[in-house]
């Protein structure tokens, strides 16, 4: 991928959307367009500003343009045996790193390495007066502006173009072993909570319905203590089945079921969701994916009574809004961040909460 600086044309954008009183409808690999409410406006695409700007392996820190493919990122550190390591989702192929950001979606690592918005050490926005803003730092330890980088991080592009990210990163781990133990999923919660209690190296928690997946990683040592301990049946590749659940291709997800898809965020050790539909549960239960015809409201009034929040991730669930409603005094904290960075509201309008 040639790398090229786009900073200029996409200001440009800006500027003639503001002009004109535009919206724009800001994408990158377009891997991520069901995620989110429909938004309208002049695509503003981001992909041909590429490039990995600074990556400096000793120093743990990765800085790229917005629209570099998340599997250009990807191989540049694996080539130094490193990896970005709340696993972003990469679903079609052609995520870019500024759209991982932007949707702060995390795979099965997250409970235990942190999300995406735990590792966005800085980044670079074109807000919605037309300005380049520059927020946090290209080191670890620079953590001027890092609260404004987390807001950004999860926006869906709302409140900017995000120009160039950087990430923290970290060394791939000596050794990855998958363990399948048959165990309920009550008492499977349970026993992974204990493992890790007791310090195993555990980096991955899902449940089918049928089976414990479980995922070990770290120093040699340590995996193979950790191996006599669990001593489960062994997948041949483990890295295979963590990225078909990463990126849902999955059997789970690709079987043909036309019920919604619910992405439900619960505490640890939550208690059985009780609603009808198909489960599969990652982080250890913490993350729960519902396949169910059930009313949004019954969803989301189980979820949040076990202090979730529901999300319609992918389908059509009547006319439900995609994200778990917020408090009025929450939703209008998020209306004036909104108007703090975009005072003309022509960033991606509705993708994040319905216009009203």
């Amino acid at each position: 991928m040639t790398e090229h600086d786009d900073s200029e044309q996409l200001l440009a954008q800006v500027g003639e959307a503001l002009a004109q009183s535009r919206p724009l409808h800001i994408q990158g690999g377009n891997s991520k367009a069901f995620f989110g409410e429909p938004t309208t406006g002049e695509l503003l695409d981001v992909t041909a500003h590429r490039g990995i700007i600074n990556y400096e392996p000793t120093e743990l820190v990765l800085t790229a343009r917005a629209g570099t493919s998340l599997t250009v990122v990807e191989q540049a550190l694996a080539a130094e045996n490193q990896m970005l390591p709340y696993e972003p989702p990469n679903f079609t192929g052609d995520a870019t790193i500024g759209g991982a950001v932007a949707c702060g979606l995390s795979g099965p690592r997250r409970p235990w390495a942190g999300s995406a918005r735990d590792l966005v050490l800085g980044l670079g926005l074109i807000n919605g007066r037309g300005e380049q803003l520059r927020f946090g730092g290209q080191v670890m330890k620079n953590v001027a502006g890092y609260d404004v980088s987390r807001v950004v991080t999860g926006a869906l592009g709302t409140l900017g173009v995000i120009t160039y990210v950087s990430l923290k990163v970290l060394p791939r781990p000596e050794r990855v072993s998958t363990h399948v133990l048959t165990l309920e999923r009550g008492a499977a919660m349970q026993q992974v909570e204990d493992w890790f209690r007791q310090g195993l190296p555990v980096s991955g928690a899902a449940h089918d319905g049928q089976a414990l997946y479980l995922r070990l990683e770290g120093s040699d040592h340590a995996v193979s203590a950790a191996d006599k301990a669990v001593d489960g049946d062994r997948l041949d590749d483990p890295d295979i089945w963590w990225v078909s659940l990463r990126d849902q291709r999955h059997p789970w997800f690709t079987a043909t079921d036309e019920a919604p898809l619910w992405r439900i965020s619960l505490p640890p050790l939550s208690p059985p969701l009780q609603l009808d539909g198909k489960e599969f549960h990652d982080w250890n239960g913490q993350l729960r994916w519902l396949r169910s015809r059930l009313p949004a409201a019954g969803i989301r009034e189980r979820a949040a009574a076990l202090g979730g929040h529901a999300t319609l991730f992918r389908g059509d669930a009547g006319d439900a809004e995609v994200f778990h409603p917020l408090p009025a005094p929450v939703m209008k904290l998020q209306r004036r961040l909104k108007h703090a960075f975009d005072p003309h509201g022509i960033f991606n309008p509705g993708r994040l909460w319905r216009e009203h």
